[in-house]
């Protein structure tokens, strides 16, 4: 079984709400991260506004919180513990929080200035961000590299067979989206986001981040995370810094990721925090995987009977 967490895009007003009034246990975690953080970033998952939440300095935060949150509320009910841990970009740190690696309270304050790093990374229009569904790697990258022009322009998500999300500078995104549209993908479709993900513009980012997870304790996992950034299983604290560092302009091997688990016998993934997004990424790498999600009361109970505990 793994325990695997979604990251950015996976947002939205209300998400925990229903867990925290039926858990105290998720109370607990949002009253830690409204401390952590001073102010109240539970009111903003429960209530929004939208416009607020988006904000990738509130979002990052707030996906964590919620996911955590959920967590506890599945350790309350007396779930089968994980054999592994998994979070897409951001959400490796949710899983170096349940893996036992990193706090909540560092997390959460790691995560905000992560936000805003990358926000400020790159001026606002300058780079862009890509859905590419239906090409693989190899044509992915070729026309990233031909697009590129000198500027910057790579496969930021390797998300599944079908879906790769590409960044860079927007004009070379722009060009790639042509390129691959010609060669045969299904579909390029721009996304909305505020800024360039994972790839080498956010350097500038990276190299604050290193700075802040440097003075941050890290311990030793106690399971087994699969990183992003080399899509191997690691437990040791320093190493697991190092790929949360190489993670900000590295891109997210989520599909070699799913295969690594599915090669060591997982064959149960449990998603928790909002959103359903992962569990159709995995069913797209593996359609014999079994996937159940946790964000709210009636989803934990469907999922306690789906894995029967």
């Amino acid at each position: 079984m793994a325990f695997i967490f979604p990251g950015q895009g996976s947002q939205s007003p209300g998400m925990g709400k229903d867990l925290a009034e039926k858990f105290p246990a998720v109370r607990q975690v949002f009253e830690e991260a409204d401390d952590a953080l001073g102010f109240a970033l539970s009111e903003l998952c429960f209530n929004g506004p939208a416009e607020e939440l988006q904000l990738t300095e509130n979002t990052q935060p707030a996906i964590l919180t919620t996911s955590i949150a959920a967590l506890r509320a599945i350790q309350s009910e007396n779930f089968p513990a994980a054999d592994f841990v998994a979070g897409h970009s951001l959400g490796e740190y949710s899983a170096l929080v349940a893996a036992g690696s990193l706090s909540l309270t560092d997390a959460v304050r790691i995560v905000r200035a992560r936000g805003r790093y990358m926000q400020e990374a790159v001026p606002v229009g300058t780079g862009a961000m890509a859905a590419i569904l239906g090409a693989d790697v190899e044509l992915v990258n070729a026309a990233c590299a031909e697009a590129a022009q000198g500027e910057v322009c790579s496969a930021a998500n390797i998300n599944s067979p079908a879906q790769i999300v590409i960044a860079g500078s927007a004009g070379a995104i722009d060009r790639a989206m042509v390129l691959l549209r010609e060669r045969g993908a299904k579909r390029a479709i721009k996304l909305k986001v505020s800024a360039p993900f994972h790839c080498a513009l956010m350097k500038p980012a990276q190299d604050r981040l290193a700075i802040d997870l440097q003075n941050t304790a890290l311990n030793d996992a106690k399971m087994p995370v699969v990183t992003n950034v080399d899509a191997a299983a690691q437990q040791n604290g320093i190493k697991l810094r190092d790929s949360l560092v190489r993670q900000v302009s590295q891109p997210v091997r989520w599909l070699e990721s799913v295969e690594f688990l599915i090669n060591q016998g997982v064959q149960t993934f449990i998603e928790i925090g909002p959103g359903k997004v992962l569990s159709g990424l995995v069913r797209q790498i593996d359609r014999n995987a079994r996937c159940v999600n946790v964000e709210s009361e009636s989803s934990l109970r469907a999922a306690r009977e789906a894995i029967v505990i």
